[in-house]
């Protein structure tokens, strides 16, 4: 079933780029404006007597759906704030090395070289070379790069610019044996991936709501083990830290109240998670995978140029780049916007011109169609 009907998308372009900022269905942005007229009905009541008991709400959903306790969460405006808090908190020294691959997400590997550079430690970036044919290449890739500087692992659980799904369970059962942190970037992974926190095993792990789950702007999360929610600072300290009524996670006293800010995003998450559960989500990942599949396997044929990684679902889910030939990527983006009206990114990639293309529930098969024939005509 399409669902084109339920989002507030532009009916006149062509939209294949779920994966930067996400798109929210109509009653999930209902939900969520309903929240943000109730706070400015009653300002006072709504964040003195009410936000406490609603947020606890909010936080008990997304553990649910993410198979975690409602103690090990907490939401955040977006994971590159999640990321900031925990890279600070780490304290790192001169020496000391966080180990990554070079499939990051670009303000994230910014983060890093940030703290790294201000504390003299290294942001080791393994690289993993396309095309990948085997999981355990990309644990061997990244392990052969544990030293014993190594004070922390940073991976993405699907990757931002290569669409790969990542072994990441893998990763983190092998760095808890060796006594590493984990800290795994699952931007695109809610809504994308069936994704059960309890199986992946990290000590840590970051994830968008407003991506792939569907929620409205401004919603993410972290999850932290209870073992290590001590070592973890507030990014911003506020009322919730030496609070005067504390709740029984310290945790959440210190990360959930950051000052005053729009919070419906956050209320709006159980909605979210409610709407993909009435529309039978399992059903449209397939579809969605089915499309990217075959418009997948139509983009390499009219390139003549080789896939980054085998053609199953245990590599890449409703997203999916794809090389193309030696172009002007910012001129190739423009190209599809403004011509044939398709929005989709197109860019460089280890040098590499990319073309990343996202398939979500509003998305029909003629919408790929009228891709290939942009990139048909791009490309001459």
């Amino acid at each position: 079933m399409n669902l084109r009907s339920q989002f507030l998308l532009d009916p006149d372009a062509v939209f294949l780029n779920h994966g930067s900022f996400g798109a929210c269905p109509k009653p999930v942005f209902d939900v969520y404006q309903r929240w943000q007229r109730e706070l400015e009905r009653q300002p006072v009541r709504f964040f003195q007597r009410r936000i406490v008991e609603l947020m606890a709400e909010a936080r008990a959903a997304l553990a649910s759906y993410l198979n975690c306790g409602a103690d090990e969460v907490v939401y955040f405006p977006n994971p590159t704030t999640a990321v900031n808090m925990v890279a600070r908190s780490l304290e790192l020294r001169p020496g000391d090395e966080i180990l990554s691959t070079d499939h990051e997400y670009g303000a994230l590997d910014r983060t890093w070289r940030f703290l790294c550079q201000k504390a003299g430690a290294s942001y080791i970036r393994r690289p993993i070379p396309l095309p990948v044919n085997a999981p355990q290449d990309v644990v061997e890739a990244v392990w052969s790069g544990v030293t014993e500087r190594t004070r922390a692992v940073f991976i993405s659980h699907l990757t931002s610019p290569t669409a790969l799904i990542f072994p990441v369970a893998e990763i983190c059962r092998q760095a808890r044996a060796a006594g590493l942190l984990t800290l795994v970037d699952g931007a695109h992974a809610p809504g994308q991936l069936a994704l059960d926190l309890t199986e992946v095993g990290a000590d840590l792990y970051t994830g968008a709501c407003h991506k792939w789950l569907c929620a409205p702007k401004g919603s993410a999360f972290l999850y932290a083990r209870r073992e290590i929610q001590s070592t973890l600072e507030p990014l911003i300290v506020s009322w919730g830290w030496e609070a005067e009524n504390p709740s029984d996670s310290t945790f959440i006293d210190h990360h959930e109240w950051q000052g005053t800010r729009d919070m419906a995003a956050f209320l709006a998450v159980p909605d979210a998670i409610r709407f993909q559960r009435d529309h039978d989500w399992d059903a449209v990942r397939s579809r969605c995978h089915a499309l990217a599949r075959e418009s997948r396997r139509r983009v390499h044929a009219l390139t003549g140029l080789a896939p980054i990684c085998p053609d199953t679902a245990g590599w890449y889910a409703q997203m999916y780049s794809a090389t193309l030939p030696e172009l002007d990527v910012k001129e190739a983006q423009r190209f599809l916007r403004d011509v044939h009206q398709v929005e989709v990114p197109v860019f460089r990639w280890d040098d590499t011109p990319m073309l990343r293309v996202s398939v979500q529930a509003y998305n029909r098969e003629q919408d790929l169609d009228t891709l290939l024939a942009g990139l048909a005509d791009l490309l001459g």
